[in-house]
């Protein structure tokens, strides 16, 4: 704990310059500061509320995934029926898990919601395929390296995050690491296969396989690495 009156004094000295105002009424926006897999509850992510007043039943976008808020606990471990500006929260009803730092927004409805996820999926893809259209002089004519093809399996997004940084900044003469895959979650036999097809490697941080998983793994003898510090 120590800083920790200094570090308070800068926010609210920044937040005084910067004027920052939220609204404590209307839809609700914010931001994912954490996402993990809960093993009873699913996907489970806190959110932190920036503008407006999140209440349990408001259907929601979230990065490019939905859904609708379940239940919501607040830092202290209690349920609570609303949210409002400035408190981290965590919430239940995700159709899938979101990445830290997507943005979280609260729709009108369901069909809304699903309406929103579907045009920015297609916008994304649109935009993927665009970028690897795009080749240069210099991409054609640089030295191959050979590929060390990487899949990452975390209890926490956060730790993901830190791991494919942490990968990203070992340069080797002769070897690059692609991380092919990165999500949060046991592993499971689609993430076997894909090791499979793929020649991959596949990192569990803090995460082991499921029964049918490791049976896989082991038919097909692929390398399951476990680790729990980075």
């Amino acid at each position: 704990k120590i800083n920790l009156d200094k570090l308070k004094e800068n926010i609210l000295l920044q937040s005084e310059i910067l004027d920052l105002k939220a609204s404590f009424s209307g839809k609700a926006r914010g931001v994912v500061i954490e996402s993990k897999i809960d093993k009873g509850k699913g996907p489970v992510s806190t959110i932190l509320i920036g503008n407006g007043k999140l209440k349990r039943g408001d259907y929601f976008i979230c990065g490019d995934t939905w859904g609708k808020i379940r239940a919501m606990i607040s830092y202290e471990g209690k349920n609570i029926d609303q949210a409002l500006p400035s408190m981290p929260v965590e919430i239940l009803g995700m159709n899938s898990s979101a990445f830290a730092g997507a943005e979280f927004l609260v729709m009108d409805d369901e069909n809304a919601a699903k309406e929103m996820v579907e045009y920015k999926r297609d916008h994304l893809a649109k935009n993927n395929i665009l970028a690897k259209d795009k080749t240069t002089l210099f991409d054609n004519i640089k030295e191959k390296k050979d590929e060390l093809n990487i899949i990452i399996k975390s209890d926490v997004q956060g730790s993901s995050e830190a791991l494919k940084m942490a990968i990203n900044k070992i340069e080797h003469n002769e070897v690059e690491a692609k991380i092919i895959l990165s999500d949060i979650g046991m592993i499971n036999e689609t993430d076997v296969s894909l090791a499979k097809a793929s020649n991959a490697i596949l990192i569990g941080f803090n995460v082991k396989p499921n029964r049918e998983a490791k049976k896989l793994a082991e038919e097909q003898k692929i390398d399951i690495k476990y680790f729990n510090i980075i």
